[in-house]
């Protein structure tokens, strides 16, 4: 087991977690095992993971589909919630702000503001999806440019 590379190790770990003799056999478990015979030959092996993180620019085309599917289940009569996630999803959205104000004592607060204005569609879009699905939580990270921040502190000076 020390022999083995460390991401065929957790590939290992995970079959053998999730191995119920339907989705996961003996001989999947088998196959990672013997990876170094088996991988030339480009095998499936079943791969479950137990948390996915996305970053904004894969997450939120991920949101909208399962928004879409969600609008296609109330369309068929069925309950939309059945669609969230399988198993649970840390979205990650880091967004930039962009600077239009600067050399003043409220910049920051005015440059967040019209950033918020500029994405209020995006960012409502995002809030409800983090409370629409099961097993999604969002987590928000507002990045000012520092440089440009250091800027107008400099040029105060």
């Amino acid at each position: 087991m020390d022999k083995l590379p460390y991401s065929i190790r957790i590939l290992l770990e995970s079959a053998i977690r999730n191995f119920d003799n339907f989705q996961v056999i003996k001989n999947d478990v088998d196959k990672i095992i013997d990876w170094e015979n088996t991988s030339p030959k480009q095998v499936e092996i079943p791969f479950k993971p137990t948390r996915v993180l996305l970053q904004d620019f894969t997450g939120v085309p991920s949101v909208v589909d399962l928004a879409c599917m969600r609008d296609a289940m109330n369309k068929l009569g069925s309950d939309s919630n059945k669609i969230n996630p399988l198993v649970p999803v840390d979205l990650v959205i880091d967004h930039s702000v962009q600077v239009d104000v600067a050399r003043s004592e409220n910049a920051v607060q005015a440059n967040m503001e019209l950033e918020f204005q500029r994405n209020k569609e995006r960012f409502g879009f995002l809030k409800w999806g983090s409370t629409a699905f099961h097993n999604m939580l969002c987590r928000y990270y507002i990045l000012i440019c520092v440089v440009c921040l250091l800027r107008m502190k400099l040029k105060r000076l």
